[in-house]
């Protein structure tokens, strides 16, 4: 019992100071998983087997190639060009925006596109002479709906994929054709809320228009290897499951392969992957372990199906809403790490398939209803303020809130058609 109020206090001490943000978050993580040693929840041989390295080597993989495409210049080129083929129109552009943030962050982690596309984004809008912030907020919506359509577009998949043993074709041919029609609804609401509400800058857009587009690209030859090698990882996730391979080794790979061929300086790249969130997964890896450990997990999996009854519909309804809910709350990474071993522990009552993607529906998709719901969110919030453009809380809360319910209504009727 002594071991149970342990784990509890110091899970719950390390989500709040992960919400509060007292503390950088990736030091928070880290505590609370020292912590669980130090304090014998949990022995350091099992804290260190809990780490799924299978999530921290496809996000490095993935960092390192995202990396070595944003010196070629790529995203400012995408960026300019989606500005000439929306012929000025403030509203165009904001939908060719929304669907190359969209198809980029199923591609690439979201949080690495958002990273690229905002400052992009800034300097669209500073030479259209137009609020940035709109689009700023449609660049952090699109990248949480895109992302959830695969494996690798947003850590909550990376780390249900892992834990579910889940490959890429399947998370794409499951949650792809739902993205697909979010997206779709979600460009019509957009519609709504901008169309009409700009008009073109016609002296800004004739100087992007004379533009050299050409001398963005800072490195075609990198470019040109970069695109072979992203080519071949895609291919790799479609078939890794053929040749017994997981998703991290395929995207570890590439990079090494990238990396060889381009002949990039390996400590200039390998200094611009976001080590802190590695870290930080790290850390939430072993807090979590704890709870599995003294049976919190495990109590909290009986709960849900008492509540429930066992009725596949209702947990899956429960678990899709409810992982919004949290996630808007609490960034959806700590929240999902925490629910999949919940999840796990109903195997044998219930079929675990729609729970998968209600969860991952629910944490991707709920990321998108306040600033703090998802990394990415916090990335552009930060990038905005350093910027002169702080997006308040309450401004982002109108546009999320909106589009994150609307998400979940059509998420909701697809997992009801299709799995119930």
């Amino acid at each position: 019992m002594n071991e149970v109020l342990l784990a509890g206090a110091i899970f719950i001490f390390t989500f709040a100071l992960i919400v509060t943000e007292k503390i950088d978050r990736t030091l928070t993580a880290l505590l609370g998983g020292i912590l669980m040693i130090i304090l014998g929840v949990v022995s350091q041989e099992k804290a260190f087997h809990a780490i799924d390295w299978n999530v921290i080597f496809l996000l490095t993989g993935m960092m390192i190639i995202a990396n070595v495409l944003r010196e070629t210049g790529i995203f400012q080129w995408i960026a300019v060009k989606a500005v000439v083929w929306g012929k000025g129109d403030p509203f165009r552009i904001i939908v060719m925006l929304a669907i190359v943030t969209a198809i980029a962050s199923a591609l690439l982690d979201n949080v690495t596109i958002v990273i690229l596309l905002a400052p992009v984004t800034l300097f669209v809008a500073s030479n259209l002479k137009i609020n940035p912030i709109p689009y700023l907020i449609i660049v952090i919506l699109a990248s949480n709906i895109g992302g959830a359509a695969t494996l690798i577009g947003d850590p909550p998949n990376i780390l249900i994929g892992s834990a579910a043993n889940i490959d890429f074709l399947t998370f794409l041919a499951n949650l792809g054709p739902v993205i697909i029609v979010i997206l779709i609804v979600f460009i019509g609401v957009l519609w709504i809320w901008f169309r009409g509400q700009w008009s073109k800058n016609q002296e800004a857009m004739a100087e992007l228009e004379v533009l050299d587009t050409s001398t963005l690209l800072t490195d075609k030859n990198s470019l040109r290897k970069s695109a072979v090698v992203m080519g071949l990882v895609m291919i790799g996730f479609l078939v890794h499951g053929v040749f017994d391979l997981e998703p991290a080794t395929i995207a570890l790979g590439g990079a090494v392969i990238l990396l060889l061929w381009t002949q990039k300086d390996v400590h200039t790249v390998l200094r611009d992957v976001e080590w802190a969130t590695l870290f930080f997964f790290i850390g939430l890896f072993i807090a979590v372990e704890g709870l599995v450990q003294v049976g919190i997990i495990e109590t909290i999996g009986e709960y849900l199906i008492n509540i429930t009854g066992g009725d596949l519909l209702f947990t899956s309804m429960l678990l899709l809403w409810m992982s919004a809910l949290f996630s808007g709350i609490v960034d959806n990474i700590p929240y999902t790490a925490t629910m999949i071993p919940v999840v796990q522990s109903l195997e044998g009552a219930l079929p675990l398939q729609p729970l998968w993607w209600s969860l991952a529906l629910g944490a991707c998709l709920g990321g998108n209803a306040t600033l703090v719901g998802a990394s990415a969110n916090v990335v552009v919030a930060n990038i905005a303020t350093r910027g002169g453009y702080p997006i308040s809380f309450r401004l982002f809360l109108r546009y999320g809130v909106i589009i994150t319910v609307i998400s979940l209504v059509i998420a909701s009727f697809y997992i009801w058609m299709r799995y119930l």
